[in-house]
């Protein structure tokens, strides 16, 4: 039987903690919340790989090295409403639960909405909400929001999403580049969104933030 406990300790010593994620709420998050419940069946012996986890359709499960960074640059603290753009089956936004106060997930399938909801209560994770809508229109109806994270590289950041996030808010994005992907933390400060370089890292693109969406009607 997979020691699955096991597995996400050395996740942590070996992806995390060398990547200088030393935040405890952040090293405690993950290593309580199991991975392997947040991936379909097939793939829960390669949960706890360090690289991005294939989904299909541009979509992945980001390599726990880049959530964790994401999370440590966004600092997020425990009065913040954050919304989670792509956590496909959730995992991402289980993480984010045990950080924030309550966290908004938006999934474009309704079955991986209710995949990700079951998974999500199955861990205890009862201050997190999966909604349906595209992606690129985030939740409007639940912010706006101190922190938002996007789960997948975007060649454009669409008015939709940065309008649901607060003044003084923060927002965490994966640019694709040409060849290069690179994590840049976004501040709203007097209604305009002002970036910090971060780190790199690579995922595809998410439907609907490719760069010719900015120009669709």
């Amino acid at each position: 039987m997979t020691d699955f406990t096991a597995r996400r300790t050395m996740m942590v010593d070996t992806q995390v903690r060398p990547s200088d994620v030393t935040k405890f709420p952040i090293i405690d998050a993950m290593l309580r919340v199991p991975r392997e419940a947040f991936v379909p069946a097939r793939m829960r012996e390669v949960a706890y790989l360090g690289e991005n986890l294939d989904l299909g359709a541009s979509r992945v499960v980001l390599a726990p090295r880049t959530l964790a960074k994401m999370l440590d640059a966004l600092d997020i603290e425990g009065d913040d409403l954050v919304l989670d753009i792509g956590p496909a089956h959730g995992y991402s936004a289980a993480v984010i639960a045990r950080l924030a106060e309550a966290v908004v997930g938006v999934e474009d399938d309704p079955a991986l909405v209710e995949e990700a909801q079951r998974a999500l209560g199955d861990a205890g994770a009862d201050n997190v909400v999966m909604v349906e809508g595209a992606l690129s229109a985030g939740a409007p109806d639940h912010g706006p929001y101190d922190v938002i994270l996007v789960e997948g590289a975007i060649e454009h950041l669409p008015e939709a999403i940065t309008g649901q996030l607060k003044e003084g808010g923060r927002i965490a994005c994966l640019f694709s580049e040409d060849a290069l992907g690179v994590i840049r933390i976004g501040y709203k400060i007097d209604g305009r969104m002002n970036w910090r370089y971060a780190f790199n890292a690579g995922a595809p693109v998410l439907p609907g933030f490719e760069r010719h969406a900015a120009f669709t009607l």
